[in-house]
């Protein structure tokens, strides 16, 4: 992003009170970017943004991106849709709606404006992935019907939508495939695996594995991920995506959960449950587009990650 000719860039974050959303306002506002956060709250958390009170480059708004909004940015990040299965299974009409009409309202506001959209897109548009590692040229196995549509279907309709809207009206569009995230800020009962695990141990609570633990995830730290965010949105007008964002790095449930014990302790036992419907039996990015066109990739190792996200819950837990 350029600095516009009146100075600092004021930068739009849809989503902006969430775990990745939260993060992305810290990095925008290190830089000297001056942020307007959105959220409805629906997962968001404005605890995420306390710390933020009285920095004069900040201003939160209460918004639903469902519906219209008239504001005046240099650039656009949207992030606003649930992202864990609880979450967006909880109303599913609205998690669709929030995906597509978030969409048309932000690509309006960019239309006007004139001014670069990002959009928060997922790896759960490969679905079951027939295709190992993913990439972007895969077209995805999803479920049109499941219960998990509401998301996967949600954001390719809105990937169509960006693409529509940079082919007719020369938008300039940064699509973005997140693979699986995990660190500080997560809410501890998103249903998302990290999470689970670090909070059923710190509980001393037994380990809940779908499945025979088999099934494998790539886990991508939140400050890569970010650092990817800011590095897209920087790559210029030609760079559009999609680009897989994620850590190749591949590990299985069971792995991840064993890692998790041993690093918590307690006396913590596996127990296992049936496999959730459409739940993917693989997923690992291939990063060979972000690394060529973004000059990106994690630094982050698993081990650390972990430690650093379990000493967030211990604090926020109080255990």
């Amino acid at each position: 992003m350029q600095k516009t000719k009146f100075g600092r860039r004021r930068v739009l974050v849809t989503g902006g009170a969430g775990f990745l959303g939260s993060h992305l306002v810290d990095r925008l506002l290190a830089r000297g970017d001056e942020v307007l956060c959105v959220d409805n709250l629906f997962t968001g958390d404005k605890s995420n943004l306390d710390h933020l009170a009285g920095n004069p480059l900040f201003e939160f708004m209460r918004h639903d991106v469902c519906f219209p909004l008239f504001v005046e940015v240099d650039a656009i990040f949207n992030l606003a849709c649930p992202a864990s299965p609880i979450h967006y299974q909880h109303d599913p009409v609205q998690t669709t709606k929030t995906s597509v009409h978030g969409a048309i309202n932000m690509l309006g506001l960019a239309k006007r404006l004139k001014v670069p959209i990002f959009q928060a897109s997922t790896s759960e548009v490969y679905g079951d992935p027939t295709m190992h590692p993913q990439q972007e040229s895969y077209w995805g196995n999803v479920n049109p019907i499941g219960i998990r549509s509401c998301y996967d279907e949600g954001k390719r309709c809105a990937e169509t939508l960006f693409f529509d809207y940079h082919r007719q009206h020369q938008l300039d569009i940064k699509i973005a495939r997140i693979f699986n995230t995990y660190g500080p800020r997560m809410h501890a009962a998103d249903g998302r695996v990290v999470s689970n695990f670090i909070v059923q141990a710190l509980h001393g609570e037994d380990i809940t594995i779908y499945g025979d633990g088999s099934q494998t995830r790539s886990f991508c730290y939140v400050d890569d991920l970010i650092s990817a965010f800011v590095a897209f949105m920087d790559a210029g007008p030609n760079v559009h995506g999609p680009i897989n964002i994620g850590n190749p790095a591949e590990f299985t449930i069971l792995e991840l959960a064993e890692k998790i014990l041993s690093k918590v302790g307690g006396a913590s036992k596996l127990v296992r449950q049936p496999l959730p419907q459409d739940d993917p039996l693989q997923r690992q990015p291939d990063i060979s587009r972000a690394k060529a066109q973004l000059g990106w990739e994690p630094t982050v190792e698993l081990d650390e990650g972990l430690d650093r996200t379990i000493a967030y819950f211990r604090r926020k837990l109080e255990i």
